[in-house]
């Protein structure tokens, strides 16, 4: 017989037998009396029987219902059981996993990722191969590394990418600085400012050189760096400002730093989940990938 009900038809059909009443029942499992009253008739509807006979002042159980509510309370106990074992050996496995990360994802996209995961995982250990997106892509080729966070290359036929978050390119600036007021700020006014920027072994700066090539800047940058981390440090530090990836960025809340809209154009880049084809991963890669996707992945 095919199943057309759910568990929480029969959380709500247990409720209504232990309570007798609708507007309990309801209560104690947080629904309007005619919500319940619906999945009771649905569950009833499925089963092709009814359950329960009903007055205006008691609910009680039909023979049948009587049946149903035995064998129904022992699939809830033994579906309960299995939920506290996979919760058991969650907290005892152990292990270890090892993601190949753009330094801009590692600083605050990652350690939210990895503690939310730790949460379920507590003894298993989690390795952060936190270099170029060049490295990040030749860490997962190469088996070196689980997975991988990078933003859209040109990628190996072997490697899948997995689009996860549409990041913008903002302008970092302290919070003192004379720009901090503004909403936005082009590029061209970004240019005539004192910036720091990326060297060209940055995948950030090649992208930047080929989305912004018809905009010539006014003056050079005052420093270079090679990371996205690195220049935030710098900003932090009042040298200059700074065109760095949103996700980059410490929250609102933070007490140096802030950050600009950067348009004309509004520059973008796909960030996302490479692995290599084929591979089979192991458990608990497997399942820190799914946090990330189930919470990330657009589609």
């Amino acid at each position: 017989m095919p199943v057309n009900f759910d568990l929480n038809d029969l959380y709500a059909f247990r409720a209504l037998v232990e309570y007798g009443n609708f507007r309990l029942a309801a209560e104690s499992i947080c629904l309007s009396p005619s919500a319940l009253s619906r999945r009771i008739e649905k569950l009833e509807s499925a089963l092709g029987i009814k359950l329960f006979d009903r007055t205006t002042r008691r609910v009680t159980l039909t023979l049948y219902g009587q049946t149903f509510a035995e064998r129904s309370d022992q699939l809830l106990m033994n579906f309960e059981l299995v939920l506290a074992d996979i919760n058991k050996a969650s907290q005892t496995r152990t292990g270890l996993v090892t993601v190949a990360t753009v330094p801009s994802a590692a600083y605050y996209f990652m350690p939210d990722v990895i503690r939310r995961f730790q949460a379920r995982y507590p003894r298993v250990r989690v390795k952060l191969i936190d270099s170029s997106v060049g490295n990040v892509i030749e860490a997962v080729t190469s088996g070196q590394a689980d997975f991988g966070i990078c933003f859209a290359r040109s990628l190996q036929p072997n490697i899948e990418f997995l689009p996860l978050i549409g990041d913008v390119y903002v302008a970092a600036c302290r919070r003192d600085h004379p720009i901090a007021s503004k909403k936005n700020l082009t590029w061209r006014q970004f240019y005539q400012q004192d910036y720091v920027g990326l060297d060209k072994t940055s995948g950030n700066r090649n992208l930047l050189d080929q989305m912004l090539a018809h905009i010539i800047p006014e003056r050079p940058s005052v420093c270079e760096t090679r990371h996205v981390t690195t220049l935030l440090g710098m900003v932090e530090a009042g040298i200059g400002i700074a065109a760095v990836p949103a996700m980059s960025m410490p929250s609102s809340e933070h007490s140096v730093l802030t950050h600009l809209q950067l348009t004309d154009p509004i520059v973008k880049r796909t960030v996302g989940l490479i692995k290599r084809s084929g591979r089979i991963q192991s458990y608990i890669a497997a399942e820190l990938e799914k946090l990330i996707t189930e919470q990330y992945h657009s589609s």
